[in-house]
């Protein structure tokens, strides 16, 4: 009779609206990978195998398969969140276990650590001070101290002098007479603690039988060197001083601090027959900093913005494959552990060997297909109510033989 045949139909169809049911309930789960069962025939056999006109005796589950195609990659406004575009799956860090995740919805713990909703630490390569990366794999964490300051060193000029101009009126400089000088510009520079000092240059015109102008250069309002004479060809052209660099002397802008070795460079300056303008003005130091933001490129590499303009490289996050992902072991909670079965694991930089690259300030959506889940849940629905009308079929059968009298 063809109760257990029905039977294992019904056990199948179950199965299958249990994995149809999972992956609807998945739907918006983030980095949610869907499954699809597959089923096998059971046929009753000897040790020659079964007859050429054996009847079946039902169906078996084979298998639950993972299936981990691309799933879509939503943005999002946290820079934190990361989501990887090809193969591969984060590597997290729970008390010295690994797991592995398609799962990107990172946030920083107290301790600075990349985290995720489980407290489960991201792993990264290490960056050394210069922000080269290196082999270290360890969780990632974000420093919280300052940048610190650079003291600046070299001031770069560029400017046009006009050639019309004629020497001041008042023979003798003095910076709070404008008509002792003929143009002056300014800009801030930063001693070995990060404290901003203003640097004015004062220029003035030289004799008109030659084409010369002096520099005096005062910080805070306190001459620091001059005149230094910068001299002209006949095209305009600066020629004095060598390489047009000139270096003051050492000064201390404030108590406690380093003193100052600056180097002024006006370079490609020029003097022709045009209003004085400055064309170019910088200088190499910065203040303190504090973290401003993150920002991580495709290649998973980590970048903290500070509010001083710099950056520094913290890390790079790194990805895992494996050479059979449909053996990894489902662990819930967005994770998978390794396994046997799928073989050795893989490490490596993001857009390396078979390993995605990342989208940061994205994540990835579930991969299930709502439609054709539907539809699949139609399918198992049916199945399920054809095994019991065989049943009833087949019960109806067996009160048939019973009566006969």
């Amino acid at each position: 009779m063809p109760f257990k045949a029905a039977i294992s139909g019904l056990e199948a169809a179950s199965t299958e609206l249990n994995v149809i049911g999972n992956n609807i309930a998945n739907s918006a789960t983030t980095g949610f990978k869907r499954s699809r069962a597959e089923f096998q025939d059971v046929f009753a056999v000897s040790a020659t195998g079964a007859a050429a006109n054996a009847t079946g005796r039902g169906v078996d589950t084979a298998r639950v398969a993972q299936q981990f195609d691309q799933g879509n990659i939503s943005f999002t406004d946290n820079a934190l969140d990361l989501a990887i575009s090809g193969e591969g799956f984060f590597i997290l860090d729970n008390d010295g276990e690994r797991i592995y995740s398609r799962d990107g919805a990172f946030g920083v713990d107290r301790d600075g650590y990349l985290t995720n909703s489980a407290n489960h630490r991201l792993m990264a390569f290490g960056a050394d001070a210069q922000g080269n990366i290196n082999g270290a794999l360890a969780p990632l964490q974000l420093s919280q101290a300052n940048n610190p300051p650079r003291a600046s060193t070299n001031v770069v000029v560029g400017a046009n002098f006009d050639a019309d101009d004629t020497p001041p009126s008042v023979g003798t400089f003095n910076p709070t007479d404008a008509n002792s000088y003929n143009e002056t510009t300014a800009l801030n520079v930063y001693d070995s603690q990060g404290g901003s000092h203003l640097m004015q240059m004062y220029f003035v015109r030289g004799p008109l039988t030659g084409n010369t102008w002096d520099v005096h250069t005062y910080v805070d309002g306190n001459p620091v060197s001059g005149p230094d004479t910068l001299t002209f060809d006949g095209a305009g052209l600066l020629t004095s001083p060598a390489g047009g660099q000139f270096t003051l002397p050492a000064f201390t802008p404030a108590p406690g601090v380093n003193p100052m070795n600056v180097t002024t460079t006006l370079s490609g300056s020029t003097m022709y027959g045009a209003p004085f303008g400055v064309s170019k003005l910088t200088q190499d130091g910065f203040t303190t900093g504090r973290l401003a933001g993150i920002d991580i490129d495709d290649e998973g590499v980590i970048l903290a913005r500070f509010t001083n303009g710099q950056s520094a490289v913290q890390g790079q996050v790194a990805l895992a494959n494996f050479a059979s992902t449909q053996g990894l072991r489902p662990l819930g909670g967005n994770g998978w552990s390794q396994t046997f079965a799928a073989g050795e694991v893989l490490e490596g930089r993001p857009g390396s060997a078979s390993l995605g690259l990342i989208q940061g300030g994205a994540l990835e959506d579930s991969n299930v297909d709502l439609s054709a889940e539907l539809v699949n849940l139609i399918i198992a629905q049916r199945n399920f109510q054809a095994n019991t009308e065989v049943i009833s079929t087949a019960d109806a059968v067996t009160q048939a033989v019973i009566n006969i009298r």
